[in-house]
């Protein structure tokens, strides 16, 4: 994901140069490592999310779009399921015992059973998916605007939230986890990511992910940063990127 890239970067760099707020309302952090794990490089990483202990991974492009339940320590998959090639794989979220998978671009969601992972239907999905999680009782998602979508659970809209930060649209906001009352997005593209606050939309942090994924694992495959998972029992985040050879726990430090 994407194919606009020539387009909106110039965009997207011009947001990273936004100033923190004099006022000091919007917390600027940056990542410590606290422990790595092998990550499968052949994951495009769409979604990526915890539920209890296991960890959960969807991934896209067209022909290699699949869900994976993930071993945490090795990155490999224990159970995974492929998508037909016409299909590209976005954001996933379990949700009251669905697990609930966006597409990008063919305007349908899938809705599985989250314990046996086995199919339940299709539905019509009429935006471009691209991230997904859920605060327990909504579904939240993003489309690669500003805008946050709040989900019932046939997926219909319940309500519009806007993103901003300093007053400016915030926009490309793809992979999205919900953490302690707030959603925190990546911004494709880039290396931060942003803390929003679900009532209103204001940003009230940035985390500057920069170096995260050092040179020397780094190849031609390599990717941008997306994939932010919480593991709630443990309080432990970790983040990864599209086609990354690792996945990060981490811990924040205030600048």
């Amino acid at each position: 994901m994407k194919a606009y890239r020539h387009i909106i970067l110039p965009c997207l760099m011009a947001l990273m140069m936004l100033p923190v707020s004099c006022s000091g309302k919007v917390k600027e952090y940056r990542v410590k490592v606290v422990k790595e794990y092998e990550h499968d490089q052949t994951s495009y990483t769409q979604g990526l999310f915890f539920d209890g202990k296991q960890m959960y991974e969807s991934t896209g492009q067209w022909g290699n779009s699949t869900f994976r339940k993930v071993d945490l320590e090795t990155g490999k998959p224990l159970k995974r399921l492929d998508f037909n090639k016409k299909y590209f794989i976005e954001g996933s979220v379990m949700l009251d015992g669905n697990l609930y998978i966006l597409t990008w671009t063919n305007r349908v969601a899938f809705i599985y059973d989250a314990a046996s992972l086995e199919y339940i239907r299709t539905v019509s999905y009429p935006r471009e998916g691209w991230g997904l999680t859920t605060d327990g009782s909504s579904l939240i998602a993003s489309d690669g605007s500003s805008v946050l979508y709040f989900l019932d659970k046939d997926l219909s809209v319940k309500k519009k939230v806007s993103v901003k930060l300093e007053g400016k649209p915030v926009n490309n906001l793809n992979e999205l986890e919900w953490i302690d009352g707030k959603v925190w997005a990546n911004i494709y593209l880039t290396d931060m990511i942003v803390i929003i606050n679900p009532s209103n939309g204001q940003v009230e942090a940035t985390i500057d992910c920069r170096g995260l994924l050092p040179r020397k694992l780094r190849d031609k495959d390599t990717d941008v940063l997306n994939g932010i998972a919480y593991e709630s029992g443990e309080g432990k985040i970790y983040f990864t990127g599209k086609n990354w050879k690792r996945l990060y726990e981490v811990e924040l430090i205030e600048k």
